[in-house]
């Protein structure tokens, strides 16, 4: 059966691959903490499951520690700027044809796995379908292309160098979440809003669990990292225990509510830091600037369809 085990055995293969190629690559200054970077990224995808928490811990310690100490460099590996500005040239706007290429199968294939539950983990069917769309607008780019062998794997690095640890902090904040939530946060904060929401006011919970999910994923973030503090806080004791509110409302549009934050704070790095770094803006918060007018009035919208559509 096709599971989660096979999409990190493709992951991590793809980072091994990033590793060795940065090792070998003479124009990055800091081409050894890349490669020992990008291997143990591969290592925790190869074996985490066999490392252990501990094992898992110092691996997660010393991914920080060469991140922090001197970060990591970018080369110039990859085909040139000239060759690549050639090619898009050439080929126009059919380019993005590879691009939907991935979301196109992880959709078709959510729908169409879960019909062969022996073939396909149905917990998992949306990450399998996910990897599967990445490998095969791969292989319809090197059929359509034709780039020599290596070409996929020097351009994947040379965007990863230029992202460089950004690239892992979903994984890290989500994770970050998951600490938040089985600490306690969400009890804590769910006893400061007691004292702020006016008692039996809906609407103020409403606002509270809308606004609370933007800012909380401000400050981590992540939407999924601040979802858990927010559930326990206000979603589940208050908006779908006290107030009878529909779960699957409260939580989708909620997310949505987050997902305002996210607009708003370069902590989503790769959100709003990895597009600046790649477009080269001297403002490394142009992004982030430019969405604040779309995201409030999101937000507002947002709070609105929870009060209107989760309460009978």
């Amino acid at each position: 059966m096709i599971g989660l085990a096979q999409v990190y055995v493709l992951a991590g293969l793809t980072f091994t691959a990033f590793a060795l190629l940065s090792a070998r690559d003479a124009s990055n200054p800091r081409r050894f903490a890349n490669t020992g970077f990008w291997a143990l990224l591969a290592l925790s995808m190869l074996a985490g499951d066999r490392l252990g928490d501990f094992g898992n811990g110092v691996l997660v310690v010393a991914l920080v520690g060469i991140a922090g100490l001197r970060g990591l460099g970018k080369g110039t590996g990859g085909s040139a700027a000239e060759e690549r500005a050639a090619n898009a040239d050439r080929h126009g706007n059919r380019l993005f044809l590879l691009a939907l290429v991935i979301p196109a199968t992880a959709l078709a294939g959510t729908f169409l796995f879960k019909q062969f539950p022996a073939l396909v983990d149905a917990r998992q069917v949306t990450l399998v379908s996910l990897a599967l769309g990445v490998v095969l607008a791969l292989g319809a780019g090197a059929a359509w292309l034709r780039p020599a062998p290596l070409v996929p794997l020097e351009e994947g690095r040379r965007l990863m160098d230029a992202v460089g640890w950004a690239g892992i902090l979903p994984q890290m904040l989500a994770s970050l979440g998951a600490v938040f939530a089985l600490a306690g946060v969400g009890d804590v904060v769910g006893g400061l809003m007691a004292d702020v929401i006016p008692d039996g006011s809906l609407l103020g919970a409403v606002i509270a669990y809308g606004l609370g999910m933007a800012l909380f994923t401000m400050v981590m973030g992540n939407a999924f990292a601040a979802f858990p503090v927010m559930a326990a806080a206000i979603g589940l004791p208050l908006l779908i225990g006290e107030y009878q509110g529909d779960p699957a409302i409260v939580c989708a549009i909620g997310m949505l509510a987050g997902f305002c934050g996210t607009l708003m704070t370069p902590m989503a790095a790769n959100f709003n830091i990895v597009p600046a770094a790649l477009l080269e803006l001297t403002d490394r918060n142009a992004v982030v600037k430019a969405q604040i007018a779309t995201a409030l009035p999101l937000l507002v919208v947002n709070i609105a369809l929870i009060y209107w559509l989760a309460f009978p």
